[in-house]
């Protein structure tokens, strides 16, 4: 049995952290399906390949990291340890017998070794940087992170965007539009919106901008 693990939304300031993990007995299944890196696909074209991958793999398992629980975990690791914690927790829960890992080091065989230093038996595990393209396994978790974690952007949205009537965007630091909605927000609350990484420098920087203004006020 095989796995292929990545994530989706490792950067955003708004939102979770999801890693995806499935298990097949090989990657054809996968290859004719015609699968690639979810950032290459459009949301329609994953939403249908999702459904597909979901029938297909033998064993799916998503953890999803939420961005209080990043801010609390960035305090004592960093987001490569933390990913290396989260790709380890799939790995045992899934229990194949190759693995195929997205790298999230620089030096993509460092991250495989502190994966494999921390599981209880001796897995194979294959760590390379854009496994998504390399990997068809790797590709198709790719894209069960990706649809999961637009699922978790929706449903966040849907709660926030009426308290201030604005869209919330991707909830990656380089939207615009995330950027203007948190600046909103903190105007009118002044507070960072819920399920911000308040550990993010955009985050930080916009809170501080308009907490100047406040006290320059008084």
């Amino acid at each position: 049995m095989i796995a292929g693990i990545d994530e989706a939304g490792r950067g955003p300031v708004i939102g979770p952290l999801v890693i995806a993990g499935i298990t097949a007995p090989d990657q054809e299944l996968f290859e004719q399906m015609k699968v690639k890196d979810s950032k290459q696909l459009s949301a329609k074209r994953r939403t249908v390949l999702a459904e597909h991958i979901k029938n297909l793999a033998t064993t799916i398992e998503v953890i999803i990291i939420k961005a209080n629980d990043i801010d609390d975990m960035r305090k004592v690791m960093t987001m490569n340890e933390i990913e290396v914690h989260a790709f380890t927790r799939i790995i045992k829960k899934l229990k194949p017998d190759r693995c195929f890992v997205d790298a999230a080091d620089v030096n993509s065989e460092r991250f495989g070794l502190h994966i494999a230093a921390n599981l209880p038996q001796k897995i194979e595990i294959i760590s390379k940087h854009k496994a998504d393209d390399i990997y068809p396994i790797v590709s198709a978790a790719s894209i069960i992170a990706k649809t999961r974690r637009d699922q978790e952007i929706r449903t966040i949205a849907k709660t926030l965007e009426k308290r201030i009537n604005q869209p919330l965007g991707s909830g990656y630091p380089s939207d615009p539009l995330t950027q203007q909605f948190i600046n909103s927000w903190v105007q009118k609350y002044s507070t960072l919106p819920p399920h911000t990484r308040k550990s993010w420098k955009t985050a930080q920087r916009i809170f501080k901008q308009h907490t100047r203004k406040t006290l320059d006020d008084f």
